[in-house]
């Protein structure tokens, strides 16, 4: 028997639901500030506290309803989603960048079973079929500068489109959510392999999208997962 909630179940909650969210949103926009100005003596701290942030947001959302699947998977999508955020802090022996492909891989993951199996209600939207073609013209577009990454790459774009697919199927937010998520990791990878082609101001861009597209999913996914819950 599927767990994935009706549409119908999908409602609003009570104010203080959202009092959880209130920390991560405003570190959100302190760090976001701060790469808009290039403070990185503030950035670099306040980016290792906003998935801590988000993970108590969760565990607030979740009081009441626990349950061990859906909980630890959001909880590991979160923790992963850390480890990606702080790579060159927590493994500075380890090349930065293949920790943070597969930090965020391992992220995607729990986010794809989390959200089809306890969040979707409806099938696959027209719209979702962009995402393959987003994947085929990413590859294309920078394959000469991915080098020996390539293979790390294409196989990391699979599952960020992923979780873009997944969420498709979900709320109208969550979707959202999906959308913005990968729109961060696009412009972060123009980014790291294309750098001339990118002005400063997107190191701002790829945090704001990253933290509302990771805020988008958790609220969406904790609204819909207690809106089933309480018609159980």
């Amino acid at each position: 028997m599927s767990t994935a909630p009706a549409r119908d179940q999908v409602q609003a909650l009570p104010r203080s639901w959202w009092w959880g969210f209130i920390p991560f949103a405003a570190m959100s926009a302190v760090h976001v500030a701060a790469r808009a100005v290039e403070a990185d003596w503030l950035a670099a701290p306040t980016k290792l506290t906003l998935m801590p942030l988000l993970a108590a947001a969760a565990l607030w959302g979740l009081r009441g309803r626990w349950q061990n699947g859906p909980a630890i998977l959001l909880l590991a999508a979160l923790f992963f989603s850390w480890i990606g955020d702080g790579a060159a802090t927590f493994l500075p022996m380890l090349p930065e960048l293949p920790v943070m492909l597969g930090a965020f891989g391992l992220a995607h993951l729990c986010y794809i079973r989390l959200l089809w199996k306890y969040a979707s209600v409806q099938g696959f939207p027209r719209w979702a079929l962009a995402f393959p073609l987003w994947w085929a013209a990413m590859l294309v577009v920078l394959w000469p500068a991915l080098g020996s990454l390539a293979p790390a790459v294409a196989l990391y774009g699979v599952v960020l489109g992923g979780t873009a697919a997944a969420a498709a199927r979900c709320s109208p937010l969550i979707a959202a959510g999906g959308v913005l998520f990968l729109a961060s990791d696009t412009i972060l990878a123009f980014r790291i392999f294309m750098p001339e082609s990118m002005p400063d101001i997107t190191s701002a861009l790829v945090m704001l999208t990253y933290c509302a597209g990771q805020g988008m999913i958790v609220a969406g996914f904790l609204r819909t997962f207690r809106g089933a819950a309480n018609r159980a």
